[in-house]
């Protein structure tokens, strides 16, 4: 495992930190995204009382670690090492209760921000205004011009302009969350160009409308094409991979419970009654490829899968280009440790 302090960590597996005031729902977004939970039970999870570190390591493009900090906890504190942590940080992710009063979080954003920042300029700086499911339409807007204007106003005030803040309105109780994860994951992906010039020449050949490419386990979307996401769009993709995964865990094993239920010989299709149709594949162990298209376009299914094992096979080349870079790095970053050591394990003493 990588040291924090060493310069290939953050290329290795990017760190994700959860930060906000307390209540404000940041172990539920984890354990609703990430450990399947239902949003009625995180009505019964303990507030957290500890830094929790978990790595997400589901998939070949998902590959991380994300950090709970508790809101009652200074991370300011002397005893603390705020430095190491957000050198080693690739996003930041400030969650802000919408039902609240939102004044003191502002506060403690822009000091969390402004610190950060001094330390590691390049973090992604993500605000969740959480909990927006129990305000209207109207309600929601204005709250988030309201933190948009505010936060941006303090950091203008103290002359860091150049700052950028990313906001999204966010519900563990419909697929927004993982619409926002998704939008954060994928500043982390050092291939998304890659993946999303890969799916544009993909669909324009295929007569495909819209096309996404998920991770099947957290139900994030690693990339998509340049057409516009719709949210229904989204939300569609995200049940029929419920569905896939089901039917598989039912039917899909071997009477000894051998095998997964998600392997390559993976694909469904869903005909809706808008003339639309679903299709999905797999695309790798943990990535799923599933499809917009228009009934008449899918007549010609043959030419659709010609051009999927194409598509395929490239980001199979894709993964194999980024496990030598990642093999490369950590040979690297031992060779730079064996250096500085001698054989017996002492530091060497300087020339």
């Amino acid at each position: 495992v990588l040291d924090f302090s060493d310069p290939f960590s953050t290329e290795v597996k990017p760190r994700i930190l959860l930060m906000g005031l307390r209540r404000s729902g940041k172990s539920s977004i984890q354990k609703v995204v990430f450990h399947k939970m239902s949003p009625n039970e995180t009505l019964f999870l303990e507030s957290t009382n500890k830094i929790c570190r978990e790595d997400v390591s589901n998939s070949s493009f998902v590959n991380f670690q994300i950090w709970d900090f508790p809101g009652q906890i200074d991370f300011f504190d002397p005893t603390f090492d705020y430095e190491m942590i957000f050198r080693g940080t690739g996003a930041l992710i400030f969650v802000i209760d919408s039902q609240d009063d939102y004044m003191e979080a502002l506060a403690r954003l822009h000091l969390t921000v402004t610190r950060a920042y001094k330390v590691n300029p390049d973090i992604n700086f993500e605000i969740f205004i959480h909990k927006v499911d129990g305000l209207s339409d109207d309600h929601k807007i204005e709250t988030q011009r309201d933190i948009h204007q505010r936060a941006n106003d303090d950091l203008a005030d103290a002359g860091l302009e150049k700052i950028h803040l990313s906001f999204y309105l966010t519900s563990i109780y419909d697929h927004s969350i993982f619409e926002a994860f998704s939008k954060v994951v994928q500043k982390l992906i050092p291939q998304l160009p890659t993946l999303e010039n890969l799916l544009n020449i993909f669909i324009s050949n295929s007569g495909i409308e819209k096309a996404f490419l998920f991770d099947v386990v957290s139900k994030i979307y690693i990339a998509t094409d340049s057409t516009p996401v719709d949210m229904q769009t989204y939300e569609l993709c995200c049940d029929m991979i419920d569905v896939v995964i089901d039917i598989s865990c039912i039917y899909g094993l071997k009477e000894d419970g051998a095998g997964t239920p998600y392997d390559k010989e993976s694909t469904a299709i869903i005909k809706l009654n808008n003339t639309t149709v679903l299709y999905l594949k797999e695309v790798t162990k943990f990535l799923a490829l599933v499809c917009f298209v228009r009934e008449e376009s899918f007549e010609r299914k043959g030419l659709i899968d010609y051009n999927f094992h194409c598509f395929r096979k490239a980001i199979h080349e894709v993964f194999e280009v980024r496990m030598k870079v990642v093999r490369s790095r950590k040979h690297q970053s031992q060779m730079q440790k064996n250096k500085r050591t001698t054989p017996n394990g002492t530091p060497r003493a300087p020339l």
